[in-house]
């Protein structure tokens, strides 16, 4: 029992650095997809629009191949960064539009304050739009960050040492599938669980700062 112990910690430890990438990763994806769709750029506008239908329109399993099987040769990834790289893309297609949506959902008047004061596009993204926008984006991204997580487990099919894949091999060894599976669907509960919480908590922070301000 301690070695399926220390191989569940294993296991969890390669689930939550694969998150935390693709959380990372995933966001930057979004934010940046967001903008080339509000630019005034064309082919900026055409690359985020492709790459969302691409994304949004084809199973998630079959990305994971297509990353693991054609990817991930020709620029000699490895599983990890393969797996890290297939969830990010994935949800950093959702992330965009709830980046955009709540980018949108600034009023138009924010626009026309900023430039009165001689802000550049940047500057009044940095200072004006974004920190009344990120409260609205908070709720809907932290969904996005639960299915990321639970997500995660699909990279067990590559072979990547996950929390799932601990699970299996458990399984394997001591026949005890129900025992295990439900072990492993807690440890994903509390730490979906304790992200919302940690999220929700950062949510109404940044919301009685706005109020203040």
């Amino acid at each position: 029992m301690k070695l399926s112990g220390a191989r569940f910690i294993d296991g969890l430890m390669v689930t939550l650095e694969i998150g935390a990438y693709s959380i990372v990763l995933g966001l930057f994806t979004g934010l940046v997809t967001a903008f080339l769709r509000l630019s005034g750029s064309l082919s900026g506008r055409l690359l985020a629009t492709v790459y969302l239908e691409a994304i949004r329109n084809t199973p998630l399993l079959v990305q994971l191949f297509v990353f693991y099987f054609v990817f991930g040769p020709i620029f000699e990834l490895d599983r990890f960064w393969v797996a890290v790289l297939c969830i990010a893309f994935f949800e950093g297609s959702f992330a965009s539009e709830v980046i955009r949506g709540g980018i949108l959902s600034v009023p138009k008047g924010q626009w026309e304050a900023s430039d009165a004061v001689g802000l550049t596009r940047a500057q009044a993204y940095r200072y004006i739009i974004l920190p009344q926008a990120v409260p609205i984006m908070l709720p809907p991204l932290v969904g996005i960050v639960v299915n990321l997580i639970k997500h995660s487990a699909i990279v067990s099919v590559i072979a990547v040492f996950d929390l799932t894949t601990s699970g299996l091999d458990i399984i394997s060894e001591t026949f005890m599938a129900f025992e295990i599976w439900i072990v492993v669907a807690s440890i994903y509960l509390v730490i979906t669980i304790t992200l919302s919480v940690l999220v929700g908590l950062l949510e109404g922070r940044m919301r009685r700062r706005v109020e203040r301000a």
